[in-house]
């Protein structure tokens, strides 16, 4: 069987064993799904990550969403950016990503990226699936997978100079590194969440955290120099800064396993993660 084929047959079973579970086991399976060593750590410009890429429409064209694959050039390879529109017509949007690359293959060895970031792709399809409901005023949704997080953030500038003015962002919302439980804030409370850039909407996110009761943190670990570099700098919501347009970033922070093979499905905190997802959801929810 030809690999594209495969990734596609194998996200389809996967497609079809996520139906009637609960949103725990679900966020379970799609980064187990997204780890396995069929996509070889999702390499940008590999063959591990277009079989993603192919899961990741599949997924959200299921949710009932307009998708387009946008294709875009970065250091001699090419990088897909899987992108998932409400349906209807909106005079403004919310941007909500994750980066779907990973380390890929390194001295033989694979990174899995089960943190950094299928943690956040799998927030992301869980979002996907019962945001767009909501959208019934001027506000509209759109759900986006950056490919080239490893190169230099190709993908979300691509994006954004291709598709700012069709979906006029309001907002943007990104995930990165939602699933672990090793690098709290206070160590009294691994139950926690970093928005950075959420102090601007400090009163709806308090309040969509009374039912996760989440230790939410706006700042990165109290430091200005590293919340300016990992607000500003690192990350996709670059881009939408640069452009005058508002974002935060939602992350469990850097932890001893990131950027590393030991990076694997088993050092995540589903639990976690879903309490995470659901104070996501219901702050959007009433931004829409």
């Amino acid at each position: 069987m030809k690999p594209i084929r495969f990734f596609l047959f194998f996200g389809l079973l996967a497609c079809v064993s996520l139906r009637g579970q609960d949103r725990e086991a679900e966020l379970r399976a799609e980064v187990h799904f997204l780890c396995d060593s069929l996509h070889a750590g999702r390499g940008f410009g590999t063959a591990g990550v277009q079989g993603s890429t192919f899961y990741l429409l599949r997924q959200l064209r299921d949710a009932g969403l307009r998708t387009t694959v946008q294709s875009f050039s970065a250091g001699g390879r090419t990088g897909h950016n899987v992108v998932a529109v409400t349906p209807g017509w909106f005079r403004r949007y919310i941007i909500v990503g994750a980066y779907a690359d990973g380390l890929g293959t390194l001295g033989g060895r694979i990174y899995p990226g089960a943190d950094a970031n299928a943690s956040g792709l799998a927030a992301l399809l869980a979002l996907a699936r019962t945001l767009p409901a909501c959208c019934n005023g001027e506000v509209g949704l759109v759900f986006v997978a950056f490919d080239g997080h490893g190169a230099d953030l190709a993908g979300s500038r691509a994006f954004l100079e291709r598709f700012r003015t069709l979906y006029p962002p309001v907002l943007m919302v990104n995930l990165d590194q939602l699933g672990s439980s090793l690098a709290p804030v206070r160590p009294a409370r691994p139950d926690y969440l970093i928005a950075l850039g959420g102090g601007t909407y400090r009163p709806g996110l308090d309040e969509a955290n009374r039912g996760p009761r989440l230790d939410l943190s706006y700042d990165y670990y109290g430091s200005r120099a590293f919340t300016e570099m990992f607000y500003r700098r690192v990350s996709d919501q670059r881009w939408f800064l640069e452009a005058g347009i508002p974002a935060v970033m939602f992350t469990s922070g850097i932890t001893e396993h990131t950027n590393k093979v030991t990076d694997t499905p088993a050092t995540l905190d589903y639990a976690l993660l879903e309490r995470r997802v659901a104070l996501i959801e219901a702050w959007l929810r009433s931004m829409l």
